[in-house]
């Protein structure tokens, strides 16, 4: 199974697709954006995702007790509307970040929160589609999305097994099978306990489709781990430096974090492999060093080979220590020095 985003193929036999999330790290300064995409590539990032709403298309202005945010997160004591004030990526800024982003060999793509955000990004051409945690509810919104007929990832964290069941159906009743879940919790940050990366093996078998991991705990354990128990794409939130501030400053990664993280997943698919059990050039050199019968006393012609003067030792020059019980009992040929490798001709037959 594979998609294929840009000109990177995701899936079986392919290196993690590794997605740095821009998201509001920026600080509502351009010159910030640029330079964190720059230092994306740099980390050695697949790609690079944006977000694409406005305060009015995701919310409403409203001091009304249901757009407060006082759920003990890291957002507390603002509205929602003040939230996404702060947070969002201005839409004419985007054109030229994607142009930016691809001229350094990077793809670039989007989370639409609404239908004129699908509309906008198509007139971006974006390669794929990213569906936000938040909006794994909105089967209209995810509908249209799908009809585009392009990849379109979706993080899994607020969702319940049956609204996953029902987002994978509407999408390939829409003719769309390029689904990529990724298991996601949605706290912030989220606990390393509460990563439950089994999940992600799980969403791969249960709805025959690439899955991953979008990633909110601090550090880099849980992405790296994730890579070895078959996650095939990584979103990790990225930022230039946490003293820029902003809302998801606090468990986002800097670029020696982040580039440490991709060489670390990296090194992880080296040594995942393939299962073979063929012996390299090196390894049947160090066998050299394996265990094979030896004559550990001088022994005379005609002699009987016992326990006491044939033994499996270091190094393998000698018989197979599997043919002990066939040798012992039967007598020497010739005279044999101690310290001489045991083969067949050594011995009467």
């Amino acid at each position: 199974m594979k998609i294929q985003i840009g000109d990177k193929f995701i899936g079986d036999d392919e290196k993690t697709f590794i997605i740095a999330e821009l998201s509001a790290n920026h600080n509502q300064k351009f010159d910030i954006a640029i330079q964190s995409i720059k230092a994306i590539k740099e980390c050695g990032a697949d790609a690079v995702k944006l977000q694409t709403y406005t305060p009015d298309t995701i919310t409403i202005n409203s001091d009304k007790e249901y757009f407060q945010i006082k759920q003990g997160t890291i957002w507390d004591g603002t509205t929602l509307y003040e939230l996404y004030k702060q947070a969002f990526t201005p839409w004419d800024w985007q054109p030229k970040l994607k142009e930016y982003a691809e001229s350094l060999g990077l793809i670039c793509f989007s989370s639409p929160f609404d239908k004129t955000a699908v509309d906008f990004l198509e007139g971006l051409n974006v390669p794929a589609y990213k569906v936000a945690s938040f909006e794994i509810t909105d089967l209209p919104l995810i509908e249209y999305i799908a009809k585009k007929n392009k990849p379109i990832i979706i993080s899994t964290g607020i969702a319940t097994l049956e609204e996953i069941d029902e987002v994978v159906k509407i999408c390939k009743d829409a003719g769309n099978d390029k689904i990529i879940l990724l298991k996601c919790t949605s706290e912030y940050p989220a606990p390393i306990e509460d990563a439950n990366l089994s999940a992600i093996k799980f969403l791969n078998d249960k709805y025959n489709v690439i899955a991953g991991l979008s990633d909110h705990t601090l550090g880099i354990d849980v992405p790296i781990a994730s890579v070895a128990l078959g996650a095939k794409v990584i979103e990790k939130h990225f930022i230039l430096d946490r003293n820029i501030g902003g809302p998801d400053s606090s468990f986002s990664l800097e670029p020696n974090e982040f580039k440490q993280m991709v060489e670390s997943i990296r090194n992880v698919e080296k040594a995942i492999g393939k299962p073979k059990f063929e012996l390299s050039e090196k390894i049947l050199k160090s066998r050299k060093f394996a265990r094979s019968l030896f004559v550990v006393e001088n022994i005379e012609q005609g002699e009987i080979f016992t326990e006491q003067n044939v033994r499996s030792i270091r190094p393998n020059y000698g018989l197979a220590p599997k043919y002990l019980k066939d040798v012992l009992g039967r007598k020497a040929k010739t005279k044999i020095e101690k310290g001489t490798p045991l083969s067949w001709d050594l011995i009467e037959q």
